[in-house]
């Protein structure tokens, strides 16, 4: 049902040539059971927080079924020519700590144990899960995002080197000037501080009415200061 998906990522890939690597993508299990329930996105998850709590046998075997369908789509991704694969749980931050280390946590950690020996980097992102930082880096993700509400310093010291770390200037700096774009960018790459393993991005998608000319003048901004603070030795 989903081929299109993989004739695409075949067709990207082509297209690239090995320029650059091209990221697949999937909901997480949580994330796409909450869609499954509320047929959209809410302010509360009502529904699909009381399938949790009145139905919680019911919901661990969903959970653990679109697990193992997510792990099929991504391991197909990756042989049709992803070169990692990113797992968004966008709304872990919609759960209490308990319920995200019961009904997310263990289906995430699942799907990272199938992805093993693919070849391919494996990205979680779990916005706003700041109380699980250390349980997502031990998962075996060779990478978690960050939101923009987070220290990458702090996540940093939490996670150690067990991760890289991504992310996470607020999406909505590229509205404004690109003067000020450049000093939050700077903020982002100090705020890991020295060493290898972070890759700078955006704290979640790139929001719809963005002018790409401002998207081009982050990218080439990053490529262009972080060369310049790692020479300085700022990072």
């Amino acid at each position: 049902d989903l081929g299109y998906v993989l004739q695409a990522i075949r067709l990207t890939a082509r297209e690239l040539a090995g320029r650059i690597p091209l990221i697949g993508f999937s909901g997480s299990p949580w994330t796409l059971l909450a869609y499954m329930v509320e047929g959209e996105g809410t302010k509360t998850f009502r529904w699909a927080k009381t399938l949790l709590l009145e139905a919680s046998e019911f919901a661990q075997g969903l959970l653990q079924r679109l697990a193992d369908e997510i792990a099929n789509f991504l391991i197909a991704q990756i042989r049709a020519g992803a070169n990692a694969v990113q797992i968004f749980d966008s709304w872990a931050g919609v759960l209490t700590e308990e319920m995200f280390k019961n009904y997310s946590l263990p289906y995430l950690r699942r799907i990272v144990d199938k992805l093993k020996g693919e070849g391919a980097s494996v990205i979680i992102f779990a916005k706003g899960a700041h109380h699980s930082l250390k349980e997502l880096s031990e998962t075996g993700a060779d990478c978690l995002s960050l939101d923009w509400t987070m220290d990458l310093g702090k996540a940093r010291k939490t996670v150690g080197d067990r991760t890289a770390l991504q992310g996470n200037m607020d999406p909505a700096v590229l509205f404004a000037s690109p003067e000020i774009i450049q000093q939050e960018a700077e903020k982002v790459i100090l705020s890991f501080g020295k060493g290898a393993g972070h890759v700078f991005n955006l704290g979640h998608g790139i929001l719809p009415d963005v002018d790409p000319d401002h998207a081009k003048r982050l990218v080439d901004f990053v490529h262009e200061r972080s060369r310049r603070m790692r020479e300085e030795g700022l990072i």
